[in-house]
């Protein structure tokens, strides 16, 4: 008999019967087709998909009423529906049963604190880092760095559909949070769990770090740190960390370090 559950969205009852799980291999065969609605779209039963959803269900994937789908909240729950109504603006999904992400989250919780860069190098580290299981994001401004805070705020929107289009894709449950702008002076002085910053010079290897189940690392920009953010990072107790001599771009330093850490003290085998 498989183990039964109640589904809940924020707390509450989503379903007053009991469910059961379904395996891995299922929800792969729902993986093309894969959507995202946010709780506050879950009513009792009854699923709604917004608007760019549910253009992607009808006029890319031409699915029809009946059609058996996945839906995942962003809070770490999959639901398997059937398509019961498709209109112009948005769909109904009748819910079926819980199912199990096909991507689990680490257990090793990382917040990337990374330099906002030009262009679409910035979309490749957020994409990435959803790949990779990262559970925050804060893009920072940096004193070499190329973005002002300012303009960063107008990215956000298009960085949150990249999160939640990465997730889509990797079978994640969970939607990276993407955090407002902010400059790394104000990130130091309120981070207050364990932070490692990331140098490619005056810094010490990976043996004296020593987390316990999270992390903040944080990534300088195309120049490198300010010999004044480094001071301040130490005299606020950050350990710096390098990984050695090789230079390493800025993109290429955040999807590298994360690698690491979750392999390190993650889930990444």
């Amino acid at each position: 008999m498989s183990k039964g559950v109640l589904l809940k969205v924020n707390d509450s009852p989503l379903l007053t019967r009991e469910l059961p799980q379904r395996s891995a291999r299922s929800i792969k065969k729902l993986a093309m087709r894969r959507f995202y609605s946010r709780p506050e779209n879950f009513n009792d039963r009854i699923i709604t998909l917004d608007t760019d959803e549910t253009r992607h269900l009808r006029d890319v994937l031409r699915l029809k009423t009946g059609d058996e789908v996945s839906v995942f909240d962003g809070t770490g729950h999959e639901y398997k529906c059937s398509i019961t109504a498709i209109g112009k603006k948005d769909s109904e999904l009748a819910l079926i049963e819980e199912i199990t992400p096909a991507s689990p989250e680490s257990p090793f919780e990382i917040t990337l604190a990374s330099t906002v860069l030009n262009g679409e190098k910035y979309d490749l580290i957020i994409q990435k880092s959803v790949e990779l299981g990262v559970a925050k994001l804060i893009p920072v401004q940096t004193i070499r760095g190329d973005v002002k805070t300012k303009d960063a705020d107008k990215r956000l929107d298009r960085w949150r559909r990249i999160a939640m289009e990465a997730t889509k894709q990797c079978g994640r449950a969970r939607l990276m949070e993407i955090a407002e702008p902010m400059v790394v002076e104000k990130l130091i002085a309120e981070t207050t769990e364990s932070v490692v910053m990331f140098s490619e010079r005056d810094g010490t290897d990976f043996t004296g770090i020593k987390p316990d189940k999270k992390i903040t690392a944080l990534i300088g920009p195309k120049g490198g740190w300010d010999d004044s953010e480094l001071e301040l990072a130490r005299a606020s107790g950050i350990s710096v960390v390098t990984l050695g001599g090789r230079i390493l771009r800025a993109e290429t330093a955040a999807i590298s370090l994360t690698t690491i850490l979750q392999h390190r003290f993650g889930d990444l085998n």
